[in-house]
């Protein structure tokens, strides 16, 4: 055993003397395992105006690795933009380079994560002064409460790109290389996750349904719209329904039938207590909710990945 923890120090030394100065200081982490691929999930709406998102990742800890669900923040400043975290492949190892607050957006090793996140820089909205502006043709926001929006369209790229769940840069995985712009951005001031970011990776860290190993690519919690808010899984697609494109007319359907034999469940457990729910009625009704979108969910993927 100890000459397996000498030989494994040993690499690790390896890797740290053949990572440049400059890139050294990014690296959090440094694996022979690489991370799953990003998972499906719908974004939630933006709680309120001046949060910005930040996309979920795949943190490694102690037992492997843990989603940490994408969810919208309050920026240290005004002015700050958040250049996403990456894991990077190279000398045979995964490395974590964090992510920051800065004036602009740096590299994520083009990393598609969604939202705004396409691989190379940020078009999900805009700074005008103290205030953000949303672009509602990428972010989703209630406009309701937010007023600050815009719709540009034009930055959407529909192209269909192989592998665009790829969680890594470097071989195997996303090949791109920093931009001129990216560089630039790199060598500015920029500011580390804010103490609620932190402690927003620490409590899915706890979590065991986070737990790649456990969850096989499928987190429990794969968004929320605030840190400690609600959990915005697969229940938050189905609030969308097929108006915003995440359900078939067919998905729909099959939900409606197990929402109602759902429902005349807790018809029947209501009328037995008295037409009060117990908390464990509760949990029953919750897990049941979650089983139906769940089923939904794999429907979806199934279908998108059966052999054409």
């Amino acid at each position: 055993m100890r000459t397996l923890l000498k030989s494994r120090n040993l690499l690790l030394l390896l890797f740290v003397l053949l990572i440049p100065a400059a890139s050294f200081a990014q690296i959090a982490v440094s694996i022979r395992i690489g991370p799953p691929a990003l998972p499906v999930y719908t974004q939630p709406p933006c709680p309120a105006d001046g949060y910005l998102w930040t996309p979920g990742y795949w943190a490694y800890g102690p037992v492997g690795y843990y989603w940490v669900p994408g969810v919208w923040v309050t920026p240290p400043r005004a002015g700050v933009l958040w250049t996403p975290g990456y894991w990077g492949f190279e000398g045979g190892f995964y490395g974590w380079h964090a992510g920051y607050w800065g004036p602009h957006i740096g590299f994520y090793g083009g990393i598609n994560y969604g939202f705004g996140y396409g691989g190379v820089g940020f078009v999900g909205g805009r700074w005008a002064g103290e205030r953000f502006v949303y672009n509602t043709a990428v972010v989703n926001v209630n406009t309701t409460g937010v007023r600050n929006v815009y719709v540009d369209r034009t930055v959407i790229n529909n192209t269909t790109v192989v592998n665009n769940h790829t969680s890594f840069n470097g071989a195997g995985g996303v090949t791109a290389r920093p931009t001129s712009q990216e560089q630039m951005a790199q060598h500015e001031n920029h500011i580390q996750p804010t103490s609620t970011q932190t402690s927003h990776e620490h409590t899915a860290s706890q979590d065991h349904s986070q737990l790649a190993s456990e969850n096989h690519g499928h987190p429990g919690t794969m968004a929320m719209d605030s840190v400690n808010g609600r959990r915005y899984n697969q229940q938050g697609r189905i609030a969308n329904g097929v108006a915003s494109g995440q359900l078939t007319a067919g998905e729909t359907k099959h939900l409606e039938a197990r929402e109602q034999n759902i429902n005349q469940k807790v018809a029947a457990d209501r009328q037995a207590n008295g037409g009060k729910l117990t908390p464990q009625e509760r949990k029953n009704i919750n897990h049941q909710q979650n089983v139906v979108s769940r089923k939904i969910y794999e429907d979806k993927h199934n279908e998108k990945t059966a052999p054409r």
